[in-house]
């Protein structure tokens, strides 16, 4: 088990961690979401070693390991910007945490072998990494931290010089070689749909803060609050100040949109209503569904989705809409919102509920 326990690190003044508290269990999955600069990078080295913190301590199995450097822990970290050897070929660049660990050469040729395959790398062993394109070094440096089996392996946005298909594939397969080893797998994303895609835990951070932790469809549905809900949005989180009157929110054109039952009796106040761009719609799918015109400022067709971008009293909108959808600027159409799916957020932008919501 890795504890982070009020870990801060500041450099020059600057607080590039602040006051992190975690722990991450043997076998788990956890993804570190945020945007550039929000401290990814920064923890995981404070958990491989690589940094020390300014304040709080690192804690592996019960044991104080802070300050205790890289060499002396069983790590793997594999960044963005992969690291190779270039003298070796793919083969021992592969097998070199082997070699250092004493390995015998059956069980080399092995798990060299078995990694290969995995990250389609066989063809390529016996090439130096200045003869492979920049995805096939990136699998030679995520092939080597799978043969090192490592108690904690730190993935820092590994995956995106890799092409779709091979992407796709690791996301999946990663996360349980490591799970079936006992590892603890942390992978850093600046991407929600990443961390989606990956399960397990999610840590949201801001400003070297993390806001939430917990299963990752949690914390997407269900945010404590709004910097999280931000966070956990690509396109960007929908959201309008709005005032509770009575059993409705009153948005302009003479709009009401209906007070979850649940939360009838909240104080009448301004809110902050949040919403995902797929829960706006072009047709009303339920019949608590409520219609809202806007005026489209520009439209994006991505295939079989577009995004339409909408101005609502004077606030900027996006809508994911199934299908082709072409609109023309200032072309004022209507919309539709169920009232079920939106997250509500006092002045101070905590979540004022807790409840279940509908799935995604």
């Amino acid at each position: 088990m890795l504890e982070l326990r009020n870990v801060t690190r500041t450099i020059a003044g600057v607080d590039h961690i602040r006051d992190v508290s975690l722990t991450l269990r043997h076998g788990s999955l956890n993804v570190l979401l945020g945007p550039t600069l929000s401290g990814k990078t920064s923890l995981m080295r404070i958990m491989a070693g690589l940094d020390v913190p300014t304040a709080g301590s690192v804690w592996f199995d019960g044991v104080d390991v802070t300050g205790v450097p890289v060499r002396r822990r069983n790590v793997a970290m594999v960044y963005q910007q992969f690291i190779n050897y270039p003298s070796m070929t793919v083969y021992e660049n592969i097998a070199s945490p082997l070699r250092v660990a004493g390995a015998d050469d059956a069980t080399i040729k092995r798990e060299v072998g078995r990694a290969a395959e995995l990250l389609k790398l066989t063809p390529y062993l016996a090439r130096t990494p200045l003869n492979l394109s920049g995805g096939q070094q990136q699998r030679t440096a995520l092939a080597r931290a799978i043969v090192k089996n490592a108690s904690l392996v730190l993935l820092d946005e590994p995956l995106a010089n890799l092409d779709y298909k091979l992407r796709e594939e690791l996301r999946e397969e990663l996360p349980k070689i490591f799970a079936a080893a006992g590892t603890i797998f942390v992978y850093a994303t600046t991407e929600p749909h990443e961390a989606l895609l990956l399960g397990g835990n999610t840590a949201t951070l801001s400003e070297g803060r993390i806001t939430q932790f917990g299963p990752t469809i949690e914390v997407f549905r269900r945010p404590n609050d709004l910097v999280t809900a931000r966070t956990f949005a690509d396109p960007p989180l929908n959201t309008i100040v709005l005032r509770k009157s009575g059993s409705s929110f009153k948005l302009d054109g003479g709009v009401n949109l209906p007070v979850p039952a649940d939360l009838a009796g909240i104080a009448d106040d301004e809110y902050t209503i949040g919403f995902q761009p797929h829960h706006l719609s072009l047709s009303a799918s339920r019949p608590e569904a409520v219609p809202i015109r806007a005026k489209v400022t520009a439209s994006e067709i991505t295939g079989s989705e577009s995004f339409v971008h909408l101005d609502f009293a004077d606030v900027r909108w996006v809508m994911l809409a199934h299908g082709i959808h072409s609109f023309e600027p200032d072309q004022e159409i209507e919309v539709f919102l169920d009232p079920r799916h939106i997250m509500i957020f006092d002045s101070s932008g905590r979540s004022v509920s807790a409840r279940d919501r509908m799935a995604a």
